[in-house]
């Protein structure tokens, strides 16, 4: 088994962010992995997310974590199941898949946009954590770097003290 990795992970990676950890590999995978199952489904305005390309719009995340060849919905039953495989295995890198709906408007009035579909990969390494981020389709209202800076801005909101730092490397 191979849970967390994606074995057709693409080889051209669009964006690549380095950070520096203030915490060991094992308690950062743990937190991830909890930030990302708390973000999951949630209605977002687009201003809570980056600078907003879509007028009165509201952004869903749906998160999926690699298993060999497929992606399983992180579920908060699959994110306990990933949790409890970190706990227990040495985890250098995860894959996620990442689908971002759009919706301009609210409530009756919502319009249904085009949905953004992301994959990224994420690198542990000693006090460090890579982050490759490839846009596989979709109209990019939120770019790269805007994923990339919103679930690091999330990720170091579930603390008290910076968990992940800017690098000075970027691509």
């Amino acid at each position: 088994m191979a849970l967390g990795t994606y074995n057709n992970f693409p080889p051209n990676i669009q964006y690549i962010e380095t950070y520096l950890s203030t915490v060991s590999k094992r308690p950062l995978q743990q937190k991830l992995i909890q930030c990302l199952n708390e973000v999951n489904r949630k209605e977002l305005s687009f201003e809570d997310v980056s600078i907003p390309t879509i007028p009165n719009g509201q952004v869903i995340f749906e998160f999926g974590i690699a298993e060999e060849g497929n992606f399983n919905y992180l579920s908060p039953n699959e994110a306990q199941r990933v949790l409890a495989y970190v706990a227990r295995v040495q985890v250098a890198a995860l894959d996620f898949f990442c689908s971002i709906r759009y919706y301009r408007g609210k409530n009756e009035g919502r319009q249904a946009l085009k949905f953004d579909y992301y994959l990224f990969r994420l690198l542990f390494g000693k006090g460090t954590l890579e982050l490759q981020v490839f846009h596989e389709r979709g109209p990019r209202y939120l770019s790269p770097q805007d994923l990339t800076e919103f679930l690091i801005k999330k990720l170091n909101g579930t603390s008290n003290r910076k968990i992940l730092k800017e690098s000075t490397s970027r691509a």
